[in-house]
């Protein structure tokens, strides 16, 4: 070897640290653990240090809301779990146990059942803001699709718990809901089967519809963490959709925003424990609470209520491929909405005309939830196709049409600028957020 070549090789030579023991602001025995695993510096910088807009409303609340939901769920679900079991024989027999038999079980099983409800509540508002205050535009677009990905998730989990029961209602809404499967072209008839074990839903699906009941909420959860990660990493959107210029437009995540959480929270908490103790069923079926029949079809076989706006899409269209993509569409479609509305402003507060579209399609969103719940005969199937006619016309023409011809409302610089300008009357928004 030459010279030149040693003296390269030594010029090629950097130091490397692969131990990265230290850095931590603490002492004792809590500076030593978070020195080797700094998840504690993280919690500080990220959750107690970390600063927010200082103009956050309740409906800012709701994703700590959702995450103490899910927990809660995840917790009565293993629970509930410990004493069910997955087979067309038993199942039924095992919750009628747990209402009666296990301590507590009944309100174990009330609590899970009601508080899924009250979690697609919160999802549903969750959504709604996002869409009102354009939480899905620049730099947030990933951090919105992540959001989609945890919602057809939780739609197909809670469809997979809502067969476990095995109830008349758990049994038919399973038969109807894979058989849709049936239209994909080729291999439709082979993904059911696949899907039910069996060539009809019985014992094998039972048992694959728990697992994998399982396996999707644990999935939500990891899902849920890169959610929160992305939020981390571009911040809170606002009710101004002006980002922060400055110490005057944030405050620390606690205790100011901890503290408005935790009242929201309760608020919450109590609402779900009023209707979990004096009206448990009512967001369920009474044909539930029958066994399961094969022989026995029910006259009018609905799922869940927070499944109705997209059975009513599924059911307003004649062809059943079609029908299919439809509901699926209806869904992913949320995920383009980043690119389709091409506006600069992100919130309604200064886009008077998207602002009206927002609230119709709220409106909308009720309208093909009464219609699913009802027969897919007369009047209902008109009210459903106009409404899915609605649903996709403000995705896909609306938004784009309105982001590039409205005429926005003055805006001001900064966020403790929005703050004086509502103080003074210049902007008006809801009093109560």
């Amino acid at each position: 070897m030459s010279n030149k070549d040693f003296n390269s090789d030594n010029n090629e030579i950097k130091p490397v640290h692969t131990n990265k023991v230290g850095g931590s602001p603490f002492k004792g025995v809590v500076g030593w653990i978070d020195n080797r695993l700094p998840i504690i510096r993280m919690f500080k910088y990220e959750y107690l240090d970390f600063q927010v807009p200082k103009n956050l409303s309740y409906f800012w609340s709701l994703g700590g809301i959702l995450m103490v939901c899910l927990i809660f769920l995840i917790v009565t679900g293993l629970v509930l779990g410990m004493h069910y079991k997955p087979s067309a024989e038993d199942a039924f027999v095992s919750v009628e146990k747990i209402m009666r038999d296990v301590n507590y079980g009944w309100l174990i099983r009330y609590a899970h059942m009601n508080l899924a409800s009250f979690f697609f509540i919160a999802v549903y508002i969750h959504i709604f803001r996002g869409l009102y205050y354009g939480s899905y535009k620049e730099p947030r677009q990933l951090m919105w699709l992540i959001g989609i990905i945890i919602f057809f998730l939780m739609m197909a989990t809670a469809f997979l718990g809502y067969t476990l029961p095995w109830g008349q209602m758990s049994y038919w809404g399973a038969t109807v809901i894979t058989n849709l499967f049936s239209a994909v072209p080729l291999v439709g008839k082979f993904i059911v089967t696949w899907l039910w074990g069996d060539y009809a839903v019985g014992d094998a699906a039972l048992n694959r519809f728990y697992v994998l009941h399982w396996l999707l909420a644990f999935g939500i959860l990891g899902v849920v963490i890169f959610h929160v990660i992305a939020l981390h990493i571009v911040g809170s959107n606002n009710p101004s959709g002006i980002e922060p210029v400055d110490t005057r437009d944030t405050v620390s995540f606690a205790p100011f925003t901890t503290s408005k959480d935790l009242f929201g929270m309760l608020v919450f908490l109590l609402i779900f424990v009023l209707v979990m103790m004096y009206a448990p069923n009512y967001l369920g079926h009474p044909d539930n609470y029958i066994p399961a029949n094969p022989l026995v079809t029910p006259p009018h076989i609905v799922p869940e209520w927070y499944f109705l706006p997209f059975y009513a899409i599924l059911r307003s269209i004649p062809d059943k491929l079609l029908g299919v993509i439809a509901m699926v569409s209806s869904i992913a479609v949320l995920g383009l909405l980043p690119w389709l509305d091409l506006s600069k402003v992100r919130s309604s507060v200064f886009r008077p005309i998207w602002k009206q579209f927002v609230f119709l399609f709220v409106l909308d969103f009720f309208l093909l939830m009464y219609c699913g719940g009802m027969p897919a005969e007369g009047i209902y199937v008109l009210l459903s196709r106009i409404g899915t006619v609605y649903w996709f016309l403000f995705f896909l023409v609306i938004a784009p049409v309105v982001s590039l011809t409205e005429n926005t409302l003055p805006m001001p610089n900064s966020i403790h600028e929005y703050e004086d300008w509502k103080k003074q009357g210049k902007i008006k928004t809801f009093k109560i957020f």
